[in-house]
């Protein structure tokens, strides 16, 4: 992981979300704005804004960001379009979840997120924290210290500060009231939850009975691509452990890690394939999966569709 976020073609974020968390609504918005055609970045931050999402000038540039961490936008020379996997959900017609209503989008959007070192503080905190309890100070102080391995990039306490508060809100809801409390989208998810000790928050580590196979492979498929794209098999342990990984953001067991690789030859149609031979517990590569079935796995819609 350190090597990870120290790798300096890896351009590290700290800003953009103006301090606000993900909230429901937002990505529905931003996949509205972009659903006809492509538009300018500038067109969250123009004086129109705020009468074309209804919310105020710095939430429409917030959800601007969400919609391009989340990978529901992509930024073509600065001209924002809805990805594929987007418009298989969110289309109004025949998507999958067009109002967020179904799991699979919620773990899609924080795999997304989590798995993405550019977005470094969410990437350290899912994959750089060996422990399950944490505060605010350990996860800024961590960030300190992995920065000062990056020649040239400078960023503030301050900063830092204000992006651990965005992150612990992002899973965590507030409860001091205000317009702030509103129920981030993340929340939903349990993958983090406050200690009965004042300031400490804890990560949940677990099954995920909520998470679908085809969410998890495809989070897996798209570890492997990144990080290990030469390597024809994948082990228990790298999909447990390795930064990056399905067990690392999902916050899942190995045991539960391993119950959901023994089933990816079904999930993928034979494209990945689980194997026990000689103490060697792995997934070998056949071919890549197609991604689109897999979407659709994660939304189970041959079980929909006869029902």
């Amino acid at each position: 992981m350190r090597s990870i976020l120290a790798d300096t073609s890896v351009r590290l974020q700290f800003a953009g979300h103006e301090t606000f968390p993900l909230r429901l609504l937002w990505l529905r918005k931003a996949y509205d704005a972009v659903a006809a055609g492509s538009i300018g970045r500038g067109t969250f931050q123009e004086q129109d804004a705020i009468a074309r999402f209804g919310v105020g000038r710095n939430m429409a540039i917030s959800i601007r960001h969400w919609a391009l961490a989340a990978g529901v936008l992509r930024d073509e020379g600065g001209l924002l379009s809805p990805t594929p996997w987007a418009r298989r959900v969110f289309d109004l017609g025949e998507g999958f979840d067009p109002y967020l209503e179904e799991p699979a989008t919620l773990w899609l959007v924080h795999a997304s997120i989590a798995g993405k070192p550019e977005l470094a503080t969410w990437f350290y905190a899912f994959n750089g924290l060996n422990q399950a309890m944490f505060d605010r100070n350990m996860v800024v102080q961590g960030l300190m210290d992995l920065i000062k391995d990056r020649s040239g990039l400078r960023v503030s306490f301050d900063t830092l500060r204000r992006d651990v508060e965005v992150f612990v809100r992002s899973y965590v809801a507030r409860r001091d009231g205000g317009e702030d409390a509103v129920e981030p989208l993340l929340a939903e998810l349990g993958l983090v939850r406050e200690s009965r000790l004042a300031g400490q928050f804890e990560f949940v580590r677990g099954p995920k009975p909520t998470l679908p196979d085809g969410v998890f492979a495809l989070a897996l498929w798209q570890f492997w691509t990144r990080w290990h794209e030469t390597s024809p098999t994948m082990s228990v342990e790298q999909v447990s452990y390795a930064a990056g990984s399905p067990g690392r953001i999902f916050k899942l067991d190995e045991e539960s890690v391993l119950e959901r690789m023994t089933r990816l030859d079904q999930v993928t149609d034979g494209a990945l394939v689980w194997t026990d031979t000689a103490g060697l517990r792995q997934v070998a590569r056949i071919r890549p999966p197609n991604e689109s079935h897999l979407l659709e796995q994660a939304y189970n819609l041959e079980r929909r569709e006869a029902a």
